[in-house]
């Protein structure tokens, strides 16, 4: 991690989760760090559990990945205040629980899509131009799902692993791109099993599934990206011990 020290890394989902563990390591790890998400007081809150010399380099901006004019907005500030993106964590998810032929429920269906698709791309989108502009063989990594290589028998798990797979499709389709327009930055798919998250519906934590913690995928983030400039992981896939499926 010694050549990301002082640069500048992008979390999406940092108020919760696995993107608040995310932040909060690549801090201590010396990064600038700058967390996108609605409840920006609760990014603001991750400076409590950070060393004294580390608070100073995480920073909150209020960000709706389902609205693209606030994702201008955020790589805008990023640019203006330091310069650019080097890293961009996309960690953002949602999982509305709903059948998928249950009635009215577009509204939870298009958000699963905006937010889990179409936000990741759009921020990958930024990030990038912001990579290429500034000749920066950076890394762009998403917080996918094994979900997204497997459709579970689960009644109210509807689109999701839908927006999943389409994770998975274009981690292949970004790094076509990237080889295509002559960089070296790397892209990254990082697939968990359970997670205990608040997107983990109770009823499967009170059944008492294996289950991931946040730090767990903080690790592997840590991972990939202190791989040498000629290491590429594309597809890390990460179970806990015991889950069957």
């Amino acid at each position: 991690m010694d050549r990301w020290g002082g640069k500048v890394a992008v979390i999406t989902g940092a108020s919760s989760g696995i993107g608040a563990a995310i932040a909060k390591d690549l801090a201590k790890a010396g990064m600038v760090v700058v967390g996108l998400a609605r409840r920006v007081e609760r990014i603001d809150a991750l400076k409590e559990h950070l060393p004294e010399s580390a608070r100073d380099r995480l920073h909150a901006f209020s960000c709706d990945v389902c609205k693209e004019e606030t994702i201008l907005e955020a790589f805008k500030w990023v640019e203006e205040m330091f310069g650019g993106v080097d890293v961009l964590i996309n960690s953002a998810g949602i999982g509305h629980h709903t059948e998928l032929f249950a009635a009215n429920n577009t509204e939870m269906l298009r958000d699963v899509i905006d937010t889990n698709v179409l936000g990741l791309v759009l921020c990958s989108r930024e990030a990038f131009q912001s990579m290429k502009k500034r000749a920066v063989n950076g890394h762009i990594v998403h917080i996918n799902s094994i979900a997204g290589h497997k459709v579970f028998n689960h009644p109210t798990i509807n689109i999701y692993s839908a927006s999943k797979f389409a994770v998975t499709a274009i981690t292949e389709t970004m790094r076509n791109e990237m080889l295509t327009a002559g960089t070296h930055v790397k892209v990254t798919s990082i697939s968990p099993g359970f997670v205990r998250t608040e997107i983990m519906p109770e009823a499967m934590l009170r059944k008492g599934y294996p289950m991931l913690e946040a730090e767990d995928i903080s690790d592997a983030v840590l991972y990939v990206l202190g791989t040498p400039p000629r290491v590429q992981i594309h597809e890390l896939m990460i179970r806990p011990v015991g889950q069957i499926f």
